[in-house]
């Protein structure tokens, strides 16, 4: 039997260096936290006692230790106990008590509960606190690299047992899918034995999925904030917009309002703009509110509001959020979102800028993108109406009104042509098992 170690920054790096070095045969007999990541504990060739053959005699062998495990940890942290703590990976050799304090009163008085004038109830407050950071990270990691295990198996099975579903999760995971969403269109054509029929099925769903306007933001006038973060691409689709409504209706009824006086040449680049198109550009100066400001432009038509892409924790940032939120100015305010942006981006985006109520989503660059689905997965998980879509910089021609079915044939357009491998497929499975969802 070969055992080997290995380190790595996390779990599953750790567990991707056990494949590719022993092989998916491998056994995980260990793992523990060290200094900068993990350590795994494997072996090859390990021999399990003789038993008839089950699927998953080995994965309800893994639950079972790690609910004992986690039962154990539990435990020993409610009835926190003075003296060496037994298993040392859950604790990190860090007593739960002070060690002033004497074991026959360990029973009879909580550390919880100790009196504020003793000594020793702040080293006992701090070590309760590192032995339950301590667990909490070990039961992470015991966590991971179980739904790792479940994704790998769970994998497997499909693979075996429903071969056209596994070359259906392939593609989706081509186009970018999240897993969740994945798993939702699938469970949809289950029944379908036709391969191509289903295939045509899971598109028209994710179709269905994708909501837009009902009408034209510009066409039911009013005001029209455009939020997100910086580099999605606010202020060049604000330019669009004003473009496509001057040349339809003209400059008479239109104005724009600039909230980004942090951006070197944003201001200017607004007012060139309205220069061109004859438009009034008008800039919220520190102190003055947007209801004072935006007061004398509301006999027009359409008001444009660009605002600033600020950091998630900038005060400024929740002012401004505020400021849009105001019913005193009944503004719709539409998140831009970047097709170029990774899923963890888009969702802070969302999250960060939900505050301000959103009325729907603009989606930029999709001409620069390398896929859609996790844009179309992030806005078809919160409900979010796709108002517009834009692929250039030419200002007014690249700027379109959605349609469901041509973002879906972009977004099969833009698969990736490399096959997924088995490492990056139980890890989408995984996913599943992780709680995580789209968006």
């Amino acid at each position: 039997m070969q055992v080997k170690r290995f380190f790595a920054a996390d779990m599953r790096t750790a567990m991707k260096l056990v494949r590719d070095e022993l092989g998916a045969d491998a056994a995980i007999i260990g793992n523990r936290k060290v200094a900068g990541g993990v350590e795994l504990t494997a072996a090859i060739d390990y021999q399990m006692p003789a038993q008839p053959a089950k699927p998953n005699a080995a994965l309800e062998a893994e639950l079972r230790k790690t609910q004992a495990k986690i039962a154990s940890a539990h435990a020993e942290l409610s009835q926190r106990e003075e003296g060496t703590v037994k298993d040392r990976q859950l604790f990190a050799n860090e007593s739960l008590i002070a060690p002033e304090l004497p074991a026959s009163m360990v029973a009879a008085v909580p550390v919880a509960k100790a009196q504020p004038a003793q000594a020793p109830a702040p080293v006992a407050a701090a070590s309760d606190t590192r032995a339950l950071d301590a667990m909490r990270s070990e039961l992470n990691g015991l966590r991971e690299l179980l739904e790792m295990q479940l994704g790998s198996f769970a994998w497997s099975q499909t693979q075996n047992m429903r071969p056209q579903q596994a070359s259906l999760w392939r593609r989706l995971q081509r186009m970018g899918l999240p897993a969740e969403l994945a798993r939702r269109l699938l469970e949809k054509v289950a029944h379908v034995a036709d391969a191509r029929k289903s295939w045509r099925l899971v598109l028209a769903y994710l179709a269905q999925g994708i909501r837009t306007t009902e009408q034209e933001p510009l066409e039911e006038g009013g005001v029209i904030a455009l939020v997100g973060p910086a580099g999605s691409g606010k202020t060049t689709t604000l330019a669009k917009l004003a473009a496509r409504y001057v040349l339809k209706y003209g400059s008479q009824n239109i104005a724009i309002v600039s909230m980004d006086s942090f951006r070197i040449g944003a201001q200017e680049q607004l007012k060139t703009l309205g220069r061109i198109l004859n438009v009034p550009v008008v800039q919220v100066d520190p102190g003055v509110s947007l209801v004072q400001t935006i007061a004398p432009l509301m006999k027009k038509r359409v008001v444009l509001i660009d605002t600033a892409g600020l950091p998630a924790n900038d005060p400024a940032l929740r002012l401004q959020l505020e400021s849009l939120a105001s019913r005193k100015i009944n503004a719709r305010n539409y998140l831009v979102l970047a097709a170029t942006s990774q899923s963890q981006v888009l969702k802070a985006a969302y999250h960060g800028y939900k505050r301000c109520g959103l009325a729907g989503c603009i989606l930029t660059k999709l001409d620069e993108a390398g896929s859609l689905g996790e844009i179309l997965a992030l806005a078809i998980g919160h409900q979010l109406p796709v108002a517009y879509v834009t692929d250039g910089p030419k200002i007014p021609d690249d700027i379109q009104l959605p349609k469901p079915h041509q973002l879906v044939s972009r977004a099969v357009s833009l698969q990736s042509d490399v096959e997924p491998s088995e490492d990056v497929m139980a890890e989408m499975f995984s996913g599943l098992y992780s709680g995580r969802r789209a968006g």
